[in-house]
């Protein structure tokens, strides 16, 4: 396993990041889930990424449990707020004060542990000034029940003007986690620039584009069983933008370009984002142990340049490149308040 700066912090993660959304308290039962945290201990990954809205902080238990017994100082944890939790009242969700300090106080006790390595804002508050969430997080990172702060999906103008706040409170913001991927390229334009000024590493999610660059759905041909597609409770619906037949083929012409490189489709999706020199670490998941000892491989693949450019070639216009979708992740008003 190869280790990265987050951001112009001091804090080293592993390139490989293990997240548990999508599976852990919701798709796999709670004693594979165990064993695929085995697993990414087992290949070198020491950083964990979880949030309390996943599986409704069912993710955060469950990661917690897996957890126990490890080192503390050995292991990175990661969590996030913002999305609706519990009975999702009028104030569990968004970035107000209360919501954030007791939000953490939550996350603590389901993870087991007196802080976490990175607590992030899971999405931008448009309804909570920004200098009240600013100074819920730097009370937290002086309480020392989170050492660093992060962002997630935030646009460019909000890091910067966060990264104002959090000087003048004298803590730094040092992460942004967006999505990224060969299929979805939105940051590259805005938030990439942006965040390598001010300091702060991407920690991408769905680098593998929720399943579709793995190569394993086929154009005019029904999902896999039990694969991500087929999943109701979430899964289907975050894929469906990639399931276009025109999407399907052009990722279909990347597997001899995978065989070039004696990678998989998915390691050369992962070792494809860990090119970026603004991005930290890749965020996979896993339903099977056997998922992650893959997707580790994808660790320290140099991509020639000839080879980067070629998937350019091969993707075309399928590519998302619009900068402005960052905005769009972020909802306009509260959900679930």
């Amino acid at each position: 396993m190869d280790f990265r700066y987050l951001g112009n912090s001091g804090l080293k993660i592993s390139e490989i990041t293990y997240g548990n959304w999508l599976t852990h308290g919701s798709q796999v039962e709670n004693d594979v889930a165990t064993q695929c945290v085995h697993a990414a201990l087992d290949a070198g990954i020491t950083t964990f990424d979880t949030a309390d809205v996943y599986a409704n902080t069912k993710a955060e238990t469950v990661l917690g449990e897996a957890l126990k017994g490890q080192r503390r100082a050995s292991v990175e944890i990661f969590t996030k707020v913002y999305w609706p939790t519990g009975p999702a009242g009028p104030n569990d969700t968004g970035l107000s004060r209360k919501h954030v300090m007791e939000s953490i106080d939550g996350s603590l006790q389901r993870l087991q542990t007196d802080y976490v390595d990175l607590y992030q804002a899971h999405r931008f508050d448009t309804e909570t000034p920004l200098e009240e969430t600013m100074q819920a997080f730097a009370d937290i990172v002086r309480a020392g029940k989170a050492l660093y702060i992060g962002v997630s999906e935030w646009t460019a103008e909000q890091i910067r003007a966060g990264v104002a706040l959090s000087k003048q409170l004298g803590f730094q913001l040092i992460s942004s986690q967006p999505q990224y991927s060969m299929l979805w390229r939105v940051i590259e334009d805005e938030v990439v620039p942006t965040s390598k000024e001010l300091g702060l590493g991407q920690i991408v999610w769905s680098p593998i584009a929720q399943g579709v660059l793995s190569g394993k759905y086929l154009p005019g041909q029904a999902p896999p069983p039990g694969s991500r597609a087929t999943d109701e409770k979430g899964g289907a619906d975050m894929i469906k933008r990639f399931m276009a037949d025109d999407v399907l083929t052009r990722v279909q012409a990347l597997k001899p370009v995978a065989e070039q490189l004696d990678l998989t489709m998915a390691q050369l999706a992962v070792a494809w984002v860990l090119q970026n020199d603004n991005v930290s670490a890749a965020l996979v998941g896993a339903s099977r142990p056997e998922q992650v000892h893959e997707n580790v491989k994808a660790a320290g693949v140099r991509i020639p340049a000839e080879v980067m450019t070629r998937i350019d070639e091969v993707l075309g216009d399928v590519v998302e490149r619009d900068g402005a979708l960052t905005a769009k992740n972020s909802p306009p008003k509260r959900i679930g308040s």
